[in-house]
């Protein structure tokens, strides 16, 4: 079975935009494990405009499941923050400074001998490293060069043609995970997976092993509520 990692960035930003601890991070990352999550995400940025370092500390804390933390290992910041926390995970993306969100995958080829130093060093600490990387069979090639545990798949161009032409819209998915699979790596993947294209992405990528999914999830949880909708989510992943 795919596992689902929820992405609690979204209840940060809710949080942040008035103070306080309204609502309360930690209590819906405990919440989202009881209804069936089996992984916790954070993307920590330098603007701590979601999710503060502090979070971070307060979650490894208590997190029972699986904690995953996303960022860009070129702030030393982060470096420290992932450190000090050890998590099961850390996924390595090459955000920019003032980034709304993340929208490509490391250039592998280019940033090579760096993704090997950085990978070595969270390794050293015993934390399993996912690279962000863009469907491309080649881009998968130098990552697994680059000495990493796993690739998370970006999956934004997927779902934005998913509608017109899904078939067409997997295909560089599948190419990549295959040559993934080749050369030994798991395979993540998140951003804009969605009730409506989950179920076929699973089912369609060989060696799945996670998502991360935050934005859709939180957006449905606001009519549907966060049990009913983690359970749909799981639901969409049961049989791959």
């Amino acid at each position: 079975m795919v596992r689902l990692s929820v992405n609690i960035n979204k209840i940060a930003t809710l949080r942040n935009s008035r103070g306080g601890n309204n609502p309360d991070l930690v209590k819906v990352a405990l919440d989202a494990e009881r209804f069936g999550a089996e992984g916790i995400t954070v993307h920590p940025r330098p603007d701590e405009r979601h999710i503060l370092y502090q979070d971070v500390f307060d979650l490894k804390a208590v997190i029972a499941t699986e904690f995953n933390i996303e960022g860009n290992c070129r702030e030393q910041k982060f470096v420290d923050l992932v450190l000090a926390n050890k998590p099961a995970q850390v996924t390595l993306v090459p955000d920019v400074e003032g980034q709304i969100t993340s929208n490509h995958g490391w250039d592998t080829i280019k940033h090579q001998e760096y993704l090997k130093e950085m990978t070595g060093i969270f390794q050293s600490a015993g934390i399993r490293v996912s690279i962000f990387v863009d469907p491309d069979v080649k881009i998968v090639e130098a990552a697994a060069l680059s000495g990493t545990d796993r690739i998370e798949l970006y999956t934004e161009a997927y779902a934005h043609q998913y509608q017109q032409n899904k078939e067409a819209a997997i295909a560089p998915y599948i190419a990549a995970a295959e040559k993934a699979n080749e050369l030994g790596l798991g395979i993540n993947a998140g951003h804009d997976l969605d009730l409506n294209n989950l179920a076929y992405f699973a089912s369609n990528i060989p060696g799945l092993l996670e998502v991360s999914i935050g934005h859709a999830l939180v957006s449905d949880a606001l009519y549907l509520g966060l049990e009913n909708t983690i359970q749909l989510y799981l639901r969409q992943l049961k049989t791959y």
